[in-house]
């Protein structure tokens, strides 16, 4: 690997110019190649990464990334309408499942956020919907603690207002943090870097996208 850009830019084996995070290991490439920064408007999808986002509160992605397999196994493929009918008994299945986190507070979040998924849908027609209704017009300055000298923001106007919002209907585990890290992910906005060999591919797939109405 030879470093570009002070460590922001990275360039592989495969001669491919990457964002510094997207280097290795492998799961990490996968998944800054494949799938962070495209634009998603499958209703599960964007429920199991509001999900995972609140998984990974105080852990690393890779953690929750290589888990992932498990944790669709143990919440039906974050089919929404059949985790809002977990009850008792599903928690403490799942507070015995090592292949998850076995966080309480989170799995019952989880639950909770599902039935909370089921009232948007009945609001807006699709989460989906609900979600790209979010994206800002404009590239966002990042108002986080250390996001002046930082890459990209890690807390914006839109991702605090996105949270307020869904705390206010109820949801749990999606700070502003959070939210802006699902935007990210889910193509709301391309955090590729300047000189990342994604970026434009990213931007191309967000072009070629249209928005859920």
């Amino acid at each position: 690997m030879s470093e570009l850009n002070n460590k922001v830019l990275c360039r592989a084996e495969d001669d491919l110019i990457r964002c510094w995070w997207g280097h290795e290991p492998p799961d990490y490439r996968r998944y800054h190649d494949k799938e962070w920064g495209f634009p998603v408007a499958d209703d599960i999808r964007l429920f199991e990464k509001i999900c995972l986002e609140g998984f990974q509160s105080g852990l690393s992605w890779l953690t929750i990334l290589r888990k992932r397999d498990n944790f669709r196994d143990a919440f039906a493929g974050f089919d929404f309408n059949r985790v809002a009918a977990f009850d008792d008994k599903d928690v403490a299945i799942l507070l015995q499942n090592a292949g998850i986190i076995r966080h309480r507070g989170k799995i019952e979040a989880t639950i909770n956020n599902a039935q909370r998924a089921l009232e948007i849908v009945d609001e807006f027609g699709s989460l989906a919907k609900y979600v790209w209704s979010w994206e800002p017009d404009t590239r966002e300055p990042g108002i986080g603690k250390n996001d002046n000298n930082a890459p990209a923001p890690t807390i914006t106007r839109t991702s605090q207002l996105l949270s307020k919002d869904l705390k206010k209907r109820g949801w749990k585990f999606f700070g502003p943090t959070t939210a802006y890290a699902f935007m990210q992910a889910m193509g709301l906005v391309n955090d590729h870097l300047e000189g990342c060999a994604i970026r434009e591919r990213a931007a191309q797939a967000r072009r070629e996208f249209i928005p859920p109405q």
